[in-house]
């Protein structure tokens, strides 16, 4: 809409109309199929002669389209852009219909179609304003989107929730001890409590859990970026043992067998400097480095 001469590729993921989540009106397609059908019917309305395309790419959803040439002359650009208006409008009536089966609404199957109230008009103010305001309300996100999944929650935070939370575990009654019997080893290693992550929570102070529900999934989140350190399974936060970890699959080529023998250790090892019992695991063993001698 931005220009006769612009060209679109759109590659359709989430369900979404122009007001909301998109409503399903067939059940003879899948759903996948009927909202493919709707984000062409777009293209269509919008003046584009919309070709279909399938990606390849290792995912479910690799159905493109492609808008490249338009199917009217410059000189009906304006009147383009009128039935685009009317089309946004009517999908925000489709929207509220779905939401309110109070409101009639005919819906009509065809790509070139609008789906229109029953005697309705759109509303004269953004009738009038449709070439300066081409959605009232619609407000876009930042051109810079701000990252809130705990990456960029400073190092010092993060290591002191990781260190509160392990020792929360670990000190929690009744301990768990977990004992490896390969080889005649019978040395027993803290594995700790399990808590939910409510119980985890109870514990931290007002000013840490503020921060932390700034961040989309907060503590959870969190403690699932530090998997060195935790487990987070069926809600409950767990120490990570490492020795319950199975063995890389002997079927790989001989190459990378060697490669994941001699893997870089490029962090410490969190339990080798934190845990009471040291690691769980030998220094030939650990995926980390058991002091800083071993980093590379």
């Amino acid at each position: 809409r931005s220009s006769y001469s612009c060209c679109y590729f759109v590659l359709p993921c989430c369900f979404f109309d122009f007001h909301g989540k998109y409503s399903r009106r067939q059940s003879k397609k899948t759903q996948y199929r009927e909202y493919l059908d709707f984000v062409a019917q777009v293209g269509f309305v919008c003046g584009f002669h919309v070709e279909e395309d399938c990606l390849r790419i290792p995912s479910t959803k690799r159905v493109s389209f492609i808008g490249k040439s338009r199917t009217y002359p410059p000189a009906e650009h304006a009147r383009i852009d009128s039935q685009i208006t009317e089309f946004i409008n009517s999908r925000r009536i489709c929207a509220v219909a779905t939401h309110d089966r109070t409101v009639g609404f005919k819906h009509k199957d065809h790509c070139d179609s609008l789906c229109e109230e029953v005697d309705s008009e759109p509303p004269e103010d953004e009738t009038e304003t449709a070439g300066t305001i081409w959605m009232p309300g619609f407000q876009p996100r930042e051109k810079v989107e701000q990252i809130r999944n705990c990456a960029s929650l400073p190092r010092d935070f993060v290591d002191e929730v990781v260190l509160s939370v392990a020792n929360l575990l670990l000190n929690a009654a009744p301990q768990k001890s977990y004992s490896d019997m390969q080889g005649g080893n019978t040395n027993t290693w803290n594995q700790g409590e399990s808590l939910s992550l409510r119980e985890v929570a109870e514990h931290l102070n007002k000013e840490t859990l503020k921060k932390l529900k700034s961040e989309y999934g907060g503590l959870q989140t969190l403690l699932k970026n530090n998997h060195q350190v935790f487990e987070v399974l069926n809600g409950r936060v767990h120490i990570h043992d490492w020795r319950k970890e199975k063995p890389p699959s002997r079927t790989k080529p001989e190459v990378k067998r060697r490669l994941s023998a001699e893997a870089f250790k490029t962090r410490l090892c969190w339990f080798f400097i934190h845990h009471p019992d040291g690691c769980s695991l030998p220094s030939e063993a650990c995926p980390y480095a058991h002091g800083t001698e071993e980093l590379r």
